[in-house]
């Protein structure tokens, strides 16, 4: 498979299934202290205080809009936070967009930014290894910046779990995680970097690889992030073997 590295940028300028038990100790104090650092983050900062925000995430947007030409596709933005990645969407009329993330106070601040407009999105409050998501509901799943703070093997099996039940099949997933020259921590937490086949490798046969891209994203403090840019197809048909990552 030949991979078209940053070709793209060039051009830049619902029946639910249950979560899985939860099981009590460290994994569940993992996931109350995530969830009390992002509310702790979105609480005390500004987007302009976030290394990660850009004013319009041009990559997402390109390859969304290249992916899903129709409208009424259904999209899920996992980690949206505040990102304004809905709101361009929503401007551009996808009438099916669907925003999750682990802080409740990010989400009540996008909702304020965009008014009137919030009415039309779907809003979930979750963390995404152990969300109720509809089965095979959406036609695009995008998350950036969320699977590289995945550093445990049983946090990042349960979010392809989550892919592989919530993609529709022939569904697309779009992945944007750290690359190899990328930070080694962000606010304040370890991450995983990778390089293109481990970021698919991660995801497993069930995910056809269409595309690996990079960005070079430029921080509101003067630095510079490489992101690694993954795009899959969900296969139609596979077997249960195929949908458990590596």
């Amino acid at each position: 498979m030949s991979y078209a590295l940053s070709d793209f940028s060039k051009q830049l300028t619902k029946n639910c299934i249950p979560p899985r038990p939860l099981r009590l100790g460290a994994r569940l104090v993992n996931e109350m202290d995530a969830q009390a650092h992002w509310e702790r983050v979105y609480g005390t900062k500004t987007p302009n205080e976030m290394s990660w925000f850009r004013p319009h995430l041009e990559t997402s947007l390109f390859l969304i809009e290249r992916i899903a030409g129709h409208r009424s596709a259904s999209i899920i933005d996992v980690g949206g936070g505040e990102s304004t990645l809905v709101d361009d969407l929503t401007c551009r009329g996808y009438r099916d967009v669907t925003v999750l993330d682990i802080s409740r106070t990010a989400i009540e601040h996008a909702k304020r930014r965009l008014g009137s407009a919030s009415q039309q999105v779907a809003w979930l409050v979750a963390d995404i290894t152990d969300a109720r998501l509809p089965m095979h509901s959406y036609d695009v799943w995008h998350d950036r910046a969320v699977f590289h703070f995945l550093t445990e093997p049983t946090q990042r099996l349960a979010y392809v779990r989550q892919v592989s039940s919530a993609v529709k099949p022939g569904g697309h997933v779009i992945v944007g995680a750290f690359g190899p020259e990328g930070p080694s921590k962000c606010s304040g937490l370890d991450v995983i970097r990778y390089d293109a086949d481990s970021l698919h490798a991660e995801f497993g046969a069930r995910f056809r690889l269409m595309q690996i891209s990079k960005e070079l994203h430029h921080t509101p403090f003067g630095t510079t992030q490489q992101f690694l840019y993954c795009h899959c197809i969900v296969k139609s048909s596979f077997s249960p073997a195929q949908t458990t990552g590596r």
